[in-house]
């Protein structure tokens, strides 16, 4: 019987959107019909598009020495899953699947088993990819935000006599009343700053 962890991912791969991108013929065929067999929601395209296709969760593309360059917005692609169709093995195709970005390849010549263990394995490193990625975006904004409230602090100490705890539980204070974050309130110092510095005025020397 089949358990709930595999029933699930058998649900989420039936409710999928795959865009495959491979020219007509018997190849392509045995690639949709398992696809079919899945029971993923199959779109079926050639030649090449410029952009992307919309609204895909997954993407299979052709990587040949032939496409060299036609590939070039997989690369950029956050939230959809790559899989390379590759034809045969030689150091430009391989520095093609590098550029690609792809989360999984098929190799030549295609068969029907492998297909769902490689779109499997590619959703699974495509979703880790964007949790990572999730959490490092997060990490910048923190230290960005960091950033601008020392560099606020500095310019309330200076204008304002205040030592840095005073001038950081003032920030605090206004961002509660406000009701936006420190960050908020620091953005707002840098850029009353730079105003100033604009219309010509001096930074007003520290008070004593």
């Amino acid at each position: 019987m089949m358990n709930s962890s595999i029933r699930r991912l058998y649900e989420d791969l039936r409710s999928i959107r795959v865009v495959l991108i491979y020219p007509p013929g018997d190849e392509r065929e045995i690639l949709a019909e398992q696809f079919k067999r899945i029971g993923c929601h199959l779109s079926l395209m050639w030649p090449f598009p410029a952009v992307y296709p919309t609204g895909a969760d997954v993407i299979l593309f052709q990587v040949s020495e032939e496409l060299k360059g036609s590939g070039a917005w997989c690369a950029h692609l956050e939230d959809v899953t790559l899989i390379a169709l590759s034809d045969y093995e030689s150091p430009t195709t391989l520095r093609l699947l590098l550029d690609s970005n792809a989360h999984g390849v098929i190799a030549k010549p295609f068969r029907s088993s492998g297909v769902l263990s490689t779109l499997v394995l590619a959703r699974s490193s495509q979703s880790f990819q964007s949790r990572l990625k999730g959490k490092i975006d997060k990490l910048e904004d923190t230290i960005k935000s960091r950033r601008q409230i020392e560099k606020a602090i500095r310019v309330i100490t200076n204008g304002q006599g205040l030592t840095e705890i005073q001038a950081y539980e003032h920030m605090r204070s206004r961002a509660t009343k406000l009701r936006v974050t420190v960050a908020d309130i620091a953005a707002m110092v840098l850029e009353a700053q730079e105003t100033m510095a604009k219309l010509g005025f001096e930074a007003p020397s520290k008070r004593t």
